[in-house]
């Protein structure tokens, strides 16, 4: 079993989240049938307009490494805090508004994400900053976390348009109202 990010309704009314209709979603379904379209970007955006939620645990560590923080899709946070693994709509457009900006910055570095290009596109962005040696240094080692006892680095491989799709689940949430469930 994996990390499932279901879209519910916000705030919770009774003892339990209500799950969001999977209509709220059905023009992801579009995209899903859409010619040309990439088999995964067409399998995410399909699921995502049958059940108004997400598979997230192939993303977990790309989305952690984006935006900087540990166990984002899993809403850790939330559930420290509020004994619910709840994303609320403010989260969803924070984690929506990154992946947005991470899919726009990859526009460069062509169709196909992975460790590499991710490393890269990070490093552009902090490499500007205020603090940009302090910032590189600890991208440099969150990327060295993320290898294995052998030195090689995950085998990311996402079309960019999956990332689009994903982030596009975030941003319905966050501008319907609607918190995500994270399920595991």
């Amino acid at each position: 079993m994996g990390l499932d990010n279901v879209a519910v309704q916000w705030p919770r009314t009774g003892r339990f989240y209500d799950p969001v209709a999977p209509a709220e979603f059905v023009d992801f379904g579009e995209l899903a049938d859409a010619p040309d379209v990439a088999a995964p970007t067409a399998a995410l955006a399909g699921y995502i307009a049958k059940t108004g939620a997400v598979r997230a645990t192939a993303y977990t560590e790309l989305v952690d490494l984006l935006l900087g923080l540990d166990g984002v899709l899993y809403a850790t946070e939330a559930a420290a805090e509020d004994e619910d693994p709840v994303i609320d709509p403010d989260g969803c457009a924070w984690i929506a508004g990154g992946l947005e900006r991470f899919v726009d910055g990859h526009r460069d570095f062509g169709d196909v994400v992975t460790f590499d290009t991710v490393a890269e596109v990070l490093r552009g962005a902090l490499a500007g900053g205020r603090l940009a040696d302090q910032q590189l240094r600890w991208l440099d080692q969150r990327l060295d976390a993320l290898r294995d006892d052998s030195g090689a680095a995950p085998q990311w491989s996402f079309p960019r348009s999956e990332l689009a799709v994903l982030a596009g689940f975030y941003r319905r949430c966050a501008d319907r109202g609607f918190a995500v469930y994270a399920d595991s």
